[in-house]
């Protein structure tokens, strides 16, 4: 019985990942304002690709339960030089789920995410496609060239993540790496394979393995509106990444209860010595309660710790859906660009 998967078929050559062509999955929550600007910018995008790649393109838009009008503008944007799929989801999931979705929807051999809120600048796509193409990279990813204009709690949370999420790791997590990269034919067949419903793109992205780049860029700032993220939002995902692709919140937990139980021992060691060298006796009531404290705290941080762990994987064996699609639009753009078919499909 074989246990892996064998992607070596899907070849990285340039002549093979011209004829596959690229999909751009693009998940967007509230972009109603600056969704056709940004469309613009991957029509003109996609004829760039065209012309010096030989890439046939298409975008992915899944609408992630937006309360505003993006659905209409998405399902009305033109597939002039590219086609146009939008997949909407019937609420909102969140954004692994949408990227998730994403990855099932997309037709094209390779595949690239980006964020719809201009952050990401479509001018850098060419680059992440020259490295797959011209130097055979699998998975060219970018990240945070700095974090200045971030304050120094965040930027030492941030860092308190990744090393805790890297702690004895195989396979490291790239600090500040973010959700803006690209994946080769065979990368992206890889991770649509794999099983897991609580996912960490992030780690997905990285866990795959193969030829691997890093491309450090300055997010532009958001064209409209504010981000949806929140703090709680955040210190949601970073606990689903750290309980997703590391043990060391295990490992942190049995540490402090070697070292609580080595305190306790000392102690012990402490009282037997006065008694029997001094003969005086410790009060028991205050050591008593302190000790009872301690010992009661570490015990629900650890119960705590083991609950995150014993959730997921009461999720996994429940098999729900990562998302539902409502409804799910395709249109093809025409070789003269001026005719366009349209495949609609409600409540996938």
């Amino acid at each position: 019985m074989m246990l892996g998967s064998d992607v070596s078929s899907l070849s990285t050559d340039a002549a093979t990942a011209a004829a596959q062509g690229l999909s751009i999955v693009v998940p967007v929550y509230n972009e109603a304002p600056g969704l056709a600007l940004f469309h613009e910018r991957l029509a003109t995008l996609a004829t760039t690709l065209k012309e010096r790649h030989g890439l046939d393109c298409e975008v992915v838009y899944v609408d992630d339960g937006s309360a505003d009008g993006t659905l209409a503008i998405a399902q009305s944007l033109p597939a002039t030089t590219l086609d146009v799929q939008v997949v909407s989801l019937s609420r909102n999931f969140g954004k692994e789920a949408a990227l998730m979705a994403g990855i099932d929807h997309f037709t094209k051999g390779a595949v690239l995410f980006m964020d719809g809120d201009g952050q990401h600048p479509p001018a850098l796509v060419e680059q992440l496609v020259r490295h797959w193409i011209v130097e055979g990279y699998d998975v060219v990813y970018t990240a945070k060239a700095h974090r200045d204009n971030e304050s120094f709690l965040r930027r030492q949370a941030v860092r308190g993540f990744y090393a805790l999420i890297n702690w004895g790791a195989r396979q490291k997590i790239p600090e500040d790496a973010g959700d803006f990269r690209l994946l080769s034919p065979r990368a992206a067949a890889a991770l649509r394979q794999l099983p897991e419903r609580n996912r960490f793109f992030k780690g997905l992205a990285t866990w795959i393995g193969f030829r691997q780049l890093r491309v450090d860029y300055e997010p532009a700032a958001r064209e409209h509106g504010v981000t949806s993220f929140n703090p709680k939002q955040l210190i949601g995902l970073s606990i689903e990444g750290l309980t997703s692709f590391s043990v060391a919140p295990l490992r942190l937990a049995s540490l402090l209860g070697l070292l609580l139980a080595f305190g306790a021992f000392l102690f012990g060691i402490s009282i037997l010595w006065e008694t029997w060298v001094s003969g005086k006796s410790v009060p028991g009531y205050p050591s008593l309660v302190v000790g009872l404290m301690t010992i009661g705290g570490v015990q629900l941080l650890m119960i705590g710790v083991l609950g995150e762990y014993i959730g997921k994987i009461l999720s996994e064996l429940k098999a729900r859906p990562i998302y539902f699609v409502a409804e799910h639009s395709v249109k093809r753009s025409a070789p003269d660009s001026t005719a366009q078919t349209t495949d609609r499909t409600a409540a996938e």
